[in-house]
């Protein structure tokens, strides 16, 4: 595999996407905020505090995270699915000098350039809005790429083995949402029976939110941070092999 191959196939999305992105930042951006309004303010006028910070204070930083995570797993399951499979983008790419590896690797960079895109954005929202404490929020700026290279390996993974596009809902539904509901975003994992807690450490977006919510509140999360780093490491080499089968197959 060559960077520079490989900075070519993120080229080629960068160039796409400049001229489809009003409607698709228009959506990834639109739906964090509804979260941030409906429960920050809907359900905060109830819940008034959570570990002594304000119930929308406390959210937000989970927003970052979430929203960083979903902009990668979208273009790396449907984005990657539909350039496969349909519009044969792969295959018009895979005739000039770029190889599986080079491919791959773009659509992992690219992803995790989603993820950045859209958590810096939710950053600057939640900035203006006065929902964060500290200036050390921009230190999670790097870590939204890292983490998103591990949701955009997951989804590629995924991609590789999906049988049909139909079967991303599996994905969705039992995969992504508990993830989403269950990874600290919303309330506090103490609350609830310790292998909620236990099983939540095993997953990316629980260490993201963490690392958010410190950076947020002027701390560290050094040993988050170790988390995600190390993690994006050990699974590197499966979307690679498994979607070099699926496309030599």
């Amino acid at each position: 595999m060559k960077i520079k191959r490989a900075f070519r196939v993120w080229q080629r999305h960068l160039t796409v996407y400049t001229k489809l992105y009003k409607s698709s930042f228009a959506l990834n951006f639109v739906e964090p905020i509804l979260y941030l309004a409906a429960l920050g303010l809907g359900l905060g006028a109830f819940v008034k505090e959570i570990n002594g910070t304000p119930y929308i204070k406390f959210i937000a930083p989970g927003i970052i995270a979430s929203s960083s995570m979903f902009a990668a797993i979208y273009e790396c399951t449907y984005g990657t699915y539909v350039r496969m499979t349909y519009q044969k983008t792969f295959d018009a790419i895979l005739v000039t000098p770029v190889n599986i590896d080079d491919l791959v690797a773009g659509e992992l960079m690219w992803g995790a350039t989603k993820s950045l895109l859209y958590g810096t954005t939710i950053i600057i929202v939640i900035s203006l809005f006065g929902l964060v404490d500290s200036p050390m929020i921009i230190l999670a700026v790097p870590v939204l790429f890292i983490s998103g290279l591990i949701f955009a390996e997951i989804s590629v993974i995924f991609t590789a083995i999906v049988p049909g596009i139909d079967s991303f809902n599996y994905f969705y539904t039992l995969f992504m949402t508990p993830m989403f509901l269950f990874s600290g975003i919303f309330f506090p994992l103490d609350s609830l029976p310790p292998v909620v807690s236990k099983v939540a450490f095993f997953t990316p977006l629980y260490h993201l939110v963490n690392i958010c919510r410190s950076f947020s509140s002027g701390q560290l999360s050094g040993w988050d941070v170790a988390w995600i780093s190390v993690v994006v490491i050990i699974i590197a080499p499966y979307p690679f092999r498994l979607l070099r089968r699926r496309i030599i197959k």
